[in-house]
């Protein structure tokens, strides 16, 4: 087994809190082991680009554990082998630069925390021969064979803050308020923060709606006496023979865009039932701010994880948490997959039962 002396570690894709926790933990691990981590700034970047890495030690993580954001930036782009990169050196094929950089730094492995995208990217590394391991990172939960990211309970709990706040105002002027959040095709932060929110509505990708469905059961409230309604709103959330709402369509390499579903659903709304509605975008509200304690903890506990399975050897995985275990899982298994919100999820049943309608 070779001997691990330097990693590197990178964070891609989306921010989430709690990267600066990954970060943290595998700096202090790797540290203890007398282990060097260079810290590769902008994703894959920090490879391409000499300029864009540098030694972090513990004193360089101190404080960071309750920032939101990513103390090493990030990028979001769309497939980076498309096309050769341009740099002071020269042109080059981006995997081969990558490669190229990674043994002139004379690293023994990577850490790589990012989303479904950053992980793609990474898999194909690895094929390339690059050792590494990866943590997954994103607020949506859609990630294959985790049960839990860190950055969706702090999502989660954010929303239902939101959610909360809007019953009064709602209630005062007998509204119906639409509330749009985060999720991309996977309707996760919609039913839990709509469950926890006391939500009337949840409308979520998985489950596609019919809003004449919606309006009776808004109706049925009123006629009880319960003069306004929440409807929470996945933004990747459709009724039945249409697509969901897109700001901006996919162009070059990039994925599309999604937004603008609770205003659709507040004006037709509107005109079903003849009530005032309004709506809301948390939007990136989401990502910001400070890691609940469970994600600060999870995170954590990633990134311990990570750097004892470099220390083993073990490569081309996802540590992923198994309750009350955190396992590693190989990456073949998780590349090109989504995981969404089974139909017969507990949580729909339950809400079900308590009378919350998801249009459908």
């Amino acid at each position: 087994m070779t001997t691990i002396r330097k990693i590197g570690i990178l964070t891609g894709g989306g921010d989430a809190p709690g990267l600066n926790a990954v970060i943290r933990a595998v700096v202090k691990a790797a540290h203890n082991s007398q282990v060097e981590v260079i810290g590769l700034e902008d994703s894959f970047d920090g490879l391409i680009y000499p300029e864009k890495s540098r030694i972090l030690t513990p004193r360089d993580c101190t404080g960071i554990l309750r920032l939101g954001g990513t103390i090493l930036g990030t990028v979001n782009r769309g497939d980076p082998f498309a096309e050769p990169i341009v740099t002071p050196d020269g042109t080059f094929n981006y995997g081969d630069r990558v490669v190229e950089m990674f043994q002139r730094m004379k690293l023994d492995a990577l850490v790589c925390i990012g989303g479904d995208g950053t992980l793609a990217i990474s898999y194909e590394f690895y094929k390339k021969g690059i050792p590494l391991v990866c943590v997954p990172k994103t607020i949506d939960n859609d990630i294959v064979g985790t049960t839990s990211c860190f950055g969706f309970d702090t999502a989660v709990d954010f929303a239902t803050d939101a959610i909360d706040r809007l019953h009064s105002t709602a209630e005062a002027h007998r509204r119906i308020m639409c509330v749009e959040v985060m999720g991309r095709y996977a309707g996760w932060i919609a039913l839990h923060s709509g469950v926890a929110g006391g939500a009337d509505v949840i409308l979520i990708p998985e489950i596609p709606y019919d809003l004449t469905k919606v309006a009776e059961c808004i109706r049925y409230r009123d006629a009880w006496g319960a003069r306004f309604s929440i409807v929470v709103v996945a933004e990747g959330a459709h009724a039945k023979d249409e697509k969901a709402a897109v700001i901006e369509e996919a162009h070059d390499g990039h994925v599309e865009r999604l937004g603008g579903e609770a205003m659709r659903v507040a004006k037709q709304l509107g005109d079903l039932t003849g009530k005032e509605t309004r709506y809301v975008v948390l939007g990136h509200l989401q990502r910001g701010g400070g890691p609940t304690a469970f994600d600060r903890v999870l995170a954590t506990r990633f990134g311990g994880a990570a750097v004892e399975l470099i220390q083993r050897g073990v490569f081309g995985k996802m540590v992923a948490n198994n309750p009350p275990d955190i396992v590693p899982i190989p990456l073949a298994d998780v590349v090109g997959r989504t995981k969404t919100v089974p139909l017969d999820y507990d949580l729909v049943t339950t809400a079900r039962a308590m009378g919350v309608s998801f249009g459908d």
